[in-house]
């Protein structure tokens, strides 16, 4: 059953909305550097960072999400059948933030229906929220778009046309832009997860955080790195501004604070340079495939750090 007719709908007051952005935000902020409190029943994924003194609380934080959120293919995996990294943003988030508790379910292929239902052995994400969970972020969406799926068929139809724009044909066949109707859809689910969050946890200011730019405006210096058509490259990078635009408006209205993934990452596509880029253009041992690195993880925990404090 798709996630939005599963999950109820429950409007927030709008001046609880409109504290998001900037009181209720100042408010976690204050919660940075406090000592730890009690931890609450294990969760798998759950750690307590050691080290501080008992005080007042600090932020009890659950990570929501995917395989870019999840660290897919950066060692030290912590979790192989979620491809959950040491080195992941909520990891770098957790870290920075002296978070008493940290609840890491994010998972490789997870899209909307994984947060309310099962991922083969993972539980339900939305199964770590606690009542008093403080802070959580969430990046979730392009597996309910079959990204993984359109950059497959841009490469394996780039032949028809080399110079040209094939991929964008094959989803623009009959008129309509089958991705943009898919993005399009997918808003609803957002909606009802972000609202299910602050239902479980009412006191939790949430992140919704956004994807990075995967592929430059021009790729045509780079087809041998990726086989896509020249024209494709706009395109396919035009659809991740589109789904990015998407879960911005979610946020804007459903109480949450949007993360842009997308802007400090421009510049560090898969076409960059060793060394600079935070996407890798195929598997390597530093990542999978059009997948965020290590840096890529840093510059979107930068982001989160930021809003957080914000």
């Amino acid at each position: 059953m798709p996630l939005h007719r599963s999950l109820p709908r429950f409007a927030r007051p709008p001046a609880r909305r409109a504290a998001v952005g900037a009181g209720a935000a100042l408010a976690v902020a204050g919660l940075l550097g406090m000592a730890v409190a009690q931890p609450a029943a294990a969760h798998p994924g759950d750690r307590t960072p050691s080290g501080r003194s008992a005080a007042a609380p600090a932020p009890r934080y659950v990570a929501l999400g995917d395989s870019y959120s999840s660290g897919l293919g950066i060692p030290e995996e912590t979790d192989l059948n979620c491809g959950r990294s040491s080195r992941n943003y909520p990891s770098l988030v957790a870290e920075a933030i002296h978070a008493a508790q940290v609840t890491d379910v994010t998972c490789a292929g997870a899209d909307t229906t994984h947060m309310t239902h099962r991922q083969g052995s993972a539980p339900a994400q939305l199964d770590a929220l606690r009542p008093d969970t403080t802070v959580v972020t969430l990046g979730i969406g392009g597996n309910d778009l079959d990204l993984t799926g359109l950059l497959t068929r841009c490469v394996l139809v780039a032949y028809l046309a080399p110079d040209g724009t094939p991929c964008r044909t094959s989803f623009t066949l009959f008129g309509t832009d089958e991705v943009r109707s898919r993005i399009n859809a997918t808003g609803p689910k957002i909606e009802a997860v972000i609202e299910e969050i602050h239902t479980r946890s009412p006191k939790a200011e949430v992140y919704l955080v956004g994807y990075p730019a995967i592929f430059p405006e021009d790729g045509s210096a780079c087809r041998d790195l990726i086989p896509l058509a020249t024209g494709d490259f706009p395109w396919v990078r035009d659809k991740t501004k589109q789904l990015d635009s998407m879960l911005a408006e979610q946020a804007a209205v459903y109480g949450a604070t949007y993360v842009d993934a997308y802007k400090p990452s421009v510049g560090h596509d898969a076409c960059a340079a060793d060394g600079v880029r935070y996407i890798e253009p195929k598997d390597t041992g530093s990542a999978a495939g059009f997948h965020p690195n290590a840096a890529g993880h840093r510059s979107t925990a930068a982001a989160v750090l930021a809003a957080i404090r914000s």
